[in-house]
Parts: C-alpha cells; structure tokens; sequence
C-alpha cells in the first residue's frame, strides 16, 4: 500500500522516471555517487528503508583506492580513521535500473562531510567547483559529450587478446567501415536495448552510428548543462555494459583495447554563454570573439598538464598515435579531425570548441571539469592561439606526453589548475594515478618475454 510520504518521494523525481514507473511500487533504491574511475559506489536498500533515511553514509577511503583495488597511504590526518561522508539524495537525479529484476531506482546524491561542507575530492564536486569560478564571471558553460565504445568477445582470461563479438551472420564482427548502416545492424540486438534503456532513464540519444573499428559504436548525446551531461555519461556507461550482458556479450570503455584497431574517445563540445543565454565565442555579427581564441589558447597550453585527467590510465597513451587515428598535438583548426582542437561547422549562436584529446576511460565528471578550467584560464589570462592548422596534423611535433607517469609530472607544471579544481584532491588524485602507474611497471608483460628472455 503506498504511503503518502512515498508518494511525496516520488512527485520529486524527473517526469520520465515517474513516466516508466507507471503508478508501480519501488522496490528498490541504488544510493549511489561516482568515484574516481566514474563507476557507482554506494548503498542499496528497499524502498520503505529508503522513505525513512535522511542521509546514507560512505567512509571517504573510497578515494583512496586504485583501480586494482590497493588502498595508498598518503600524508592525510587519520586517513584511516574511516571518516564519513554524508550522502544527501540529488531528486533530480533519479532514474530508472531497467535492466533489474525488480523495480529499481538509481540515484546520484550530493557528498558532504558532517559539517555540510562538500567533499573536496568527490568528482561530481570538483566539476560543481569549476563551474563556480565560471558563475563568478557570469557564464555557463554548455557541453556535448561523444560516447565511443566496443563490444567485444566476453573476455574471461586476461592473459587472451580482445575480440570482436559474433555477429547477426554467424561471423565474427571484423567490419572497420566507419558509418556503415550494415555494421550497425549487425549488433542491433544490443542497440534494440540500449535505445530501450535510454528512454526508460530519460536520456535522449541525438545520434548512433559504427566507429572506425571493429564492433566500435559511437553515441552521441544531446548538449546540455555539465553536471546533468556528466550525470548522463556516468550512466550510460553502466546501461551499455548491461545491454551488452542481456545479449552475450562485454561492452569495453578502454582507451585502447585492441592492438590494431582504433581507440575510444570522448570528444567534448564546449561552448559558454552569458547572462542574456547569447554565445560568447561569437559577436553580434557572427564572427569569432577573442575569448573564443583564448579559450582555444587555454586548452593549447593547459592540456598537457591536464592529461592525466583526460588519459588517466597506462593503456590510455597507447591511443596517441597517429595511425590510430586520435591527436597526438594540439593544433587546432575548422572542421579538422586530424587536429587535437576542433571547430565544428555550424552557425554563430552554436560555435564551440571540441576537446578531440579524452579518452573514454576518463571520468566524465573530471574530463568535463578539467577541460572547461583550461578554457577558463586561457580566457582569464587572454591567451593568444597559434595559428589555425589547414591540413593533416599527425605529421606535426607531439605535443601530448607518452605516459601516464610522464602526464603526472606535467600536471606541477600548471598550479592555476589545481587552484581551480581543487588543492587538496589534485594531491590524492596524483597519489592515486602515481601508484597506479608504479604498479604497472612491477608487471613483466608477454613482448617482454617473447622478445627479451633469450635475446638479451
């Protein structure tokens, strides 16, 4: 029997969510936020549970664990005294677990300590954190977020190559024909349920179509505000992976999970508007502003050290090369892919800049964070761009490092950036990434045993 504290609940969440439920009862709630790698952590509970907690608690060790799993010792006052966070439920948030066996709910909730202060090292309150120093200035950043995945082989043996899945035919999906409606049908069976979860979470898909590689997708979503869009990618990552799973296969986000096959961005569209919603990057005549040219300028300089934001993993740097087909500079110029910064074609009010550097692994909410402080510091400092690029760009001098290690130590190179995104998680998101990175080189890999144990 429905209470009219849970009909209360419920008149707060998004119209979709509301939509999908349909007048059924909630039987479960996911109390979750995201971490540093932009996977769920959180609390399940039932629904009656859920009705009656003000607040559900996360010790913030949480952010002291690498990808594997370690926990790293830093120079942190009780580090492991288990402090909690307090987790206080974002309504707007709220969206639908289709993929659960009973009626679920998901919902991301704001991170605060005891005192009500947010939690500095939290990714959702890093991006919050960048977007203020744009409030100051009277701007709104608006962002669209390109989403590049595979679908593979269920891979169970880590030692074993990654391998297309089996097509609709029988065969093997080895298409490499970038925009092929053919491709595309092949794996229409996971798109089937992945256009069916989107619209059971709200989320609206502008545009799906077959990468470059082999059981490559790219989905495209409609632009929006930073939080919400992050919101979307943190998502969308784990629908994807269960649309994949109801149908036999494993969908990766690894930057490069395949030798001889392309990588998987996250190309970001930025633009920014001022109080009166008008574009800044463009005059009252339409034509470029200077603080287009020095947002361009801010991501020209600050990338670099903002890398391993972007590229936050070893296998991250593996995508730098220009036979894969990603930018290894940062060049920019109009409706040029070879190029690290991008201008896409379109009218004045709908000028933008696309981040062509972020891998798919990248933290949706750190990306997004971390590519709108460059910008904003090339604005703030009126930067000056080199001149636009015309003609292919893989042939110019790298300008991206090539390694994670190598990323991290650009990172002090650029102290107006941890201004920004924050002091205190920059120190232990380089700890995290710096362990990370050790714990890779401990890791004696096949080449190394093919080519050196009896060579050297």
């Amino acid at each position: 029997m429905k209470t009219q504290k849970s009909m209360d609940y419920v008149s707060r969440f998004p119209e979709a969510t509301r939509d999908w439920l349909d007048g059924r009862r909630i039987e479960e709630v996911e109390c979750i936020i995201a971490d540093f790698v932009g996977m769920s952590r959180g609390k399940a509970m039932p629904w009656a549970t859920f009705v009656r907690t003000e607040h559900t608690f996360l010790p913030q060790s949480i952010f002291y664990q690498t990808i594997s799993g370690d926990y790293v010792d830093m120079e942190i006052d009780n580090q492991w005294t288990e402090s909690d966070m307090v987790l206080t439920p974002d309504y707007s948030t709220a969206v639908a677990a289709p993929w659960s066996d009973d009626i679920a709910i998901q919902v991301i909730h704001d991170v605060d300590d005891l005192k009500g202060n947010p939690i500095e090292v939290a990714p959702r309150n890093v991006l919050r954190r960048v977007l203020s120093f744009y409030a100051k200035e009277g701007w709104t950043p608006v962002i669209a977020p390109e989403i590049e995945f595979y679908l593979i082989k269920p891979n169970l043996d880590p030692s074993k190559p990654i391998e297309p899945p089996m097509g609709r035919t029988g065969r093997r999906v080895v298409s490499r024909q970038a925009y092929s409606m053919m491709a595309v049908d092949d794996y229409g069976a996971v798109i089937d349920v992945i256009y069916d979860y989107a619209e059971a979470i709200g989320v609206e898909i502008d545009t799906i179509i077959q990468e470059g590689g082999a059981g490559q997708i790219e989905i495209n979503l409609v632009h929006g505000d930073p939080v919400r869009l992050a919101d979307q990618v943190f998502f969308f990552k784990r629908l994807i992976r269960e649309a994949a799973l109801k149908n036999e296969c494993f969908a990766t986000f690894m930057a490069k999970p395949m030798q001889d096959e392309p990588g998987s961005a996250m190309h970001i569209h930025q633009s920014v508007l001022d109080r009166d919603g008008s574009n800044i990057f463009s005059d009252e005549n339409g034509k470029e502003t200077d603080l287009f040219f020095s947002f361009i300028a801010g991501q020209q300089r600050f990338i670099p050290n903002a890398i391993s934001f972007f590229a936050p993993y070893v296998n991250s740097y593996r995508r730098f090369v220009a036979k894969g087909s990603a930018p290894i500079n940062l060049e920019w110029g109009a409706d040029n892919r070879t190029t690290g910064i991008r201008i896409p074609n379109s009218n004045a009010a709908a000028r933008r800049v696309e981040n062509r550097v972020v891998g798919m692994d990248a933290n949706p909410y750190l990306a997004l964070a971390a590519s709108l402080a460059c910008g904003y510091l090339g604005m703030k400092k009126g930067l000056e761009p080199r001149a636009a690029l015309s003609g292919e760009a893989y042939e110019q001098p790298r300008a991206l490092p090539r390694s994670l290690m190598g990323g991290l130590d650009l990172f002090d190179g650029a102290p107006g950036l941890a201004e920004i995104m924050g002091a205190e998680f920059c120190r232990v998101y380089k700890a995290i990434k710096r362990h990370e990175a050790e714990a890779f080189l401990e890791v004696i890999s096949p080449w190394e045993r093919e080519h050196l144990l009896l060579n050297v």
